[in-house]
């Protein structure tokens, strides 16, 4: 290499091997965690790992001391956003502690130090808009039930959110306080108001009030965040998004909105191929995977590849349940740009669909426009979904997705266009209503005294029963899988493997839940 080459600065993401020496403990969440991230994990059953421990600050230092300039951090994956020389990344990779060091983008972009504009709200102009969007999901009747995403946090990653500051349909989340973070990881900085206006507009379905647009999910709270980097498409904005998720996971958010979607970039030696769509390739896809499994929804656009080359789903919609959406017309048609499945394992993708093609939005101007994609019917799914959140608390992230994949309108014959159709709140209600969630089955003996646990059911249904065995530090002891008919109810389980005392028990199946304190005798 020349030395003008060893000279440029690049972003890289440094992996290390693991995490020996971090002052950080699993027994001690608090101090890496927020209270309403432990009360989210509680509340869900979600137990804590050595992924979630901060990567060791003594690597961080290190990395530092080399010369490169450090930025954020993965729990999850173990890895850390620097900006340096391509001559310090090649002595970065001769670090014991390292296992990898990727390119990530080329350039430097991190400044951070930018301050947000004082709040100066512009009146809105009128236009004609349309309740269509909502009226096909029930949101309207999600609503008149009460339910507006009161409680709810909910993340949205985007390119930005030009004009949320100023325009007047967003001035009651200003006034109300239900902005509770925001941050923008492709420069570093807090400053979230310029760059682009789609999250403007995809923030505008869930939390605008206007005469002519109200939010679906008007009274949640929201964390907004700067994830895309556009017109380029680099490796970089995957990462954004992985360290978008852990900090909403630290903050206790419930529900991520994600409009963006990758498959090819800007660097093609980065690109993924079709085969790659698999859920668990794609750095996004891990990111999104792993948010999941902290408790989170996430929700994400399909992608608008449809009329394309490429045609299909883009990562991370490839996840197994992240709630792809697929876009539709006013009148229930598939639309044309509208990312198609399934994924590369042969999975049903996009998982529903909403209103895509010309939905209702407010622009950066505080105007009511129409624009298409599946971006902005990615947050009405988004909507509906914190909506049957708030009105189901006990869902797990698992039921709560088969609950609304369930409701969809063709849920019997999903293909690969529309998935399983069109969800909707009152078939929500009702599907939940008939399956007496929590009072479909009972656990006894309890105390368990000869070492085997009966599981019985009101109503069995045809499908597989999970129940897995928890101390009350949170840790899994036990987990047993078997299938569930009409004939074998109730269930026996043998947990002699279990020592007398005090557990946490969650049988699941996925028509319904319960959990509760067991004792051993």
């Amino acid at each position: 290499m020349s030395g003008s080459t060893l000279a440029q600065v690049n972003r890289y993401v440094v992996y290390f091997k693991d995490k020996i020496g971090t002052p950080y403990s699993i027994t001690q969440p608090e101090k890496f965690l927020s209270t309403a991230s432990i009360n989210r994990r509680s509340k869900r059953l979600v137990n804590y790992s050595d992924e979630d421990l901060p990567i060791n600050p003594l690597n961080v230092a290190k990395v530092k001391a080399l010369g490169a300039k450090t930025f954020f951090t993965s729990r999850w994956l173990n890895c850390l956003l620097v900006e340096c020389s391509v001559s310090v990344s090649l002595t970065l990779k001769q670090l014991p502690e390292v296992v990898s060091v990727q390119l990530v983008a080329p350039g430097n972009r991190l400044m951070g130090g930018r301050i947000a504009n004082p709040l100066n709200f512009n009146l809105f102009t009128k236009s004609q808009s349309t309740l269509v969007q909502f009226q096909q999901l029930g949101i309207d009747q999600m609503q008149l039930a009460g339910f507006h995403g009161e409680g709810i946090n909910i993340a949205i990653f985007d390119g930005g959110f030009t004009g949320v500051d100023k325009a007047l349909p967003f001035q009651n989340v200003f006034l109300q306080n239900q902005i509770k973070d925001t941050f923008n990881f492709v420069e570093n900085s807090k400053f979230i108001y310029s760059f682009d206006q789609h999250g403007t507009q995809v923030f505008s379905i869930l939390a605008a009030q206007s005469p002519n647009l109200t939010g679906g999910a008007y009274a949640a709270n929201y964390f907004l965040f700067v994830t895309e980097d556009g017109p380029t498409e680099y490796r970089i904005e995957e990462y954004n998004w992985l360290f978008a998720a852990e900090r909403a996971d630290s903050l206790g958010v419930d529900i991520i909105s994600s409009s963006v979607g990758y498959s090819e970039f800007t660097d093609s030696s980065m690109d993924y191929k079709i085969s790659d769509l698999n859920g668990t390739t794609a750095i996004i896809s891990k990111a999104a995977k792993k948010a999941l499994e902290k408790g989170m929804m996430v929700v994400n656009s399909a992608g608008n590849e449809g009329s394309g080359s490429w045609k299909y789903i883009t990562a991370p919609a490839d996840v197994h349940g992240v709630l792809a959406v697929g876009s539709i017309t006013s009148q229930q048609t598939i639309s044309g740009f509208s990312s198609i499945g399934p994924t590369a394992d042969g999975r049903v993708k996009p998982d529903v669909v909403a209103l895509g093609s010309s939905a209702s939005v407010i622009n950066s101007q505080g105007q009511n426009v129409f624009n298409s994609g599946t971006s902005f019917a990615c947050p009405l799914i988004a909507c509906l979904t914190a909506g049957v959140w708030q009105a189901y608390p006990s869902l797990t992230v698992n039921q709560l997705y088969w609950t609304i994949v369930r409701s969809g309108n063709q849920f019997d014959s999903p293909d690969f266009s529309k998935g399983y159709g069109l969800p909707n709140f009152t078939r929500v209600k009702s599907y939940l209503q008939s399956i007496l969630i929590e009072e479909n089955m009972a656990i006894s003996p309890n105390p368990v005294t000869n070492n085997v646990m009966k599981v019985f059911f009101k109503e069995p249904k045809e499908g597989e029963i999970s129940v897995t065995i928890y101390d009350l530090q949170g840790r899994i002891l036990l987990v047993i899988n078997t299938p569930m008919t009409w004939q074998n109810n109730p269930i026996d389980f043998d947990l002699s493997a279990l020592a007398a005392g005090v557990y946490v028990v969650q049988v699941t199946t996925l028509y319904s839940s319960l959990t509760t304190r067991l004792i051993k005798i």
